[in-house]
């Protein structure tokens, strides 16, 4: 509400004061109907200067925000802040974190690691090196057949195969024959 309609507003307001004051049992009807005219002003001076919602909760932080019946204040977000305030009486305070070191480490701390996770990785041999071929796998029968629908597309490759990654790498089992190819045309002659 700016200035100027709040300045009308109070004098709208005034005005009806005056008026509720003047009012009694032989008050005549032409004085009624300026008392109607008055409010009908007053309402809509009040209805231009409305610029939000009407409050969905009687909440002063959130009064639009959602609604729960069964709060006193009808306030969903402030009740779920004293329901968990609740809970934290009875199962008691929430576990305190560590103190932070002096200069934390970017990459944490060892024991803040998880364990290592065991993946199936598909390899294809390009003529000199493996390589991987596909994304790595959590699950060994999905990585197999990946490397079954590459053995069957258009451009497969001379051999291919699966290692089983945990904290060493093993072999488990390989399809074709690696064999070295020489890069230079010719043999290098």
């Amino acid at each position: 509400m700016n200035h100027a309609q709040l300045t009308a507003l109070g004098r709208a307001l005034r005005v009806l004061g005056e008026h509720g004051e003047a009012l009694s049992a032989d008050t005549p009807d032409a004085r009624l109907h300026e008392v109607k005219d008055d409010l009908r002003r007053a309402l809509d001076l009040l209805e231009e200067s409305v610029t939000t919602a009407v409050p969905s909760t009687r909440c002063a932080e959130h009064p639009t925000g959602p609604v729960d019946e069964s709060a006193p204040d009808l306030c969903l977000l402030c009740e779920t802040r004293r329901r968990a305030a609740r809970r934290a009486e009875f199962n008691g305070p929430a576990p305190q974190a560590r103190p932070a070191d002096p200069a934390p480490s970017r990459y944490g701390v060892r024991g803040d690691r998880p364990q290592p996770q065991q993946r199936w990785l598909p390899e294809l041999w390009n003529g000199q090196t493996w390589q991987l071929c596909g994304t790595p796998r959590r699950d060994r029968r999905e990585a197999e057949l990946f490397l079954a629908a590459q053995r069957r597309g258009p451009r497969p490759a001379m051999a291919y195969r699966i290692v089983h990654e945990f904290t060493d790498y093993e072999v488990l089992r390989v399809w074709g024959i690696p064999v070295r190819v020489d890069i230079e045309p010719m043999g290098g002659l």
